[in-house]
């Protein structure tokens, strides 16, 4: 199975982009990084001092998403997947029948950590989502506002942090990776990747 890495800066679009990716490709497995925030007490201790907590990996289950992908490519039956609450900032799981139906399947890992996972990201596709700050801003001001419970200044001050830790930490990565820079309005960026995505999947297929 091949990885398809999905991250961007905050209000990017990665979201946007793995969702239409999944719809294309039927049988992908989408794993958002976004569904593995911590619950534990030391996290909550931290928020109150660090307003950037989560924005920071510290504040995600690394491990639990390595062990998932790590599961899928050994396609064991039942995975555990998670999910954040963030009004509740409560974390559950369910196990999942994961349906392995060839060898050409994409796992989609998106989020603004997927790039910081110490994973060998020289086997993986590799997707930055690239769009102007004040747009970047406005997604997440609405996506904050109705899903987050969150008001103006405090997604202005998160979003601002979010915004600088991204890029100060993604240049090893882009240094060190093959890298496609994806824009969502940029339709002839997108349709170069889904044709190599669909040679990529066609080649797959015929190792059935």
């Amino acid at each position: 199975m091949q990885t398809i890495i999905i991250t961007g800066p905050s209000g990017s679009g990665k979201t946007f982009i793995s969702n239409k990716l999944t719809k294309l490709f039927k049988d992908s497995i989408l794993i958002k990084t976004d569904s593995f925030y911590r619950d534990n007490i030391l996290i909550k201790f931290l928020s109150i001092f660090l307003y950037d907590v989560y924005d920071r990996p510290l504040s995600i289950k690394k491990n639990a998403i390595k062990k998932i992908l790590r599961s899928i490519h050994n396609k064991d039956q039942f995975i555990t997947f998670y999910n954040y609450d963030y009004k509740r900032k409560y974390s559950s799981n369910t196990k999942i029948n994961i349906n392995y139906t060839a060898n050409n399947q994409f796992i989609i890992l998106e989020g603004i950590f997927a790039h910081r996972l110490e994973l060998n990201y020289k086997d993986t596709i590799n997707i930055i989502c690239e769009e102007g700050k004040e747009i970047c801003y406005k997604r997440r001001l609405l996506r904050d506002q109705l899903e987050r419970g969150r008001k103006n200044k405090e997604v202005k001050k998160k979003f601002s942090k979010s915004w600088y830790l991204f890029y100060r930490n993604i240049k090893e990565y882009i240094e060190k990776n093959k890298i496609i820079s994806l824009d969502r309005e940029d339709k002839i960026s997108y349709e170069k990747l889904v044709i190599n995505l669909q040679n990529l999947y066609n080649k797959n297929n015929q190792k059935k």
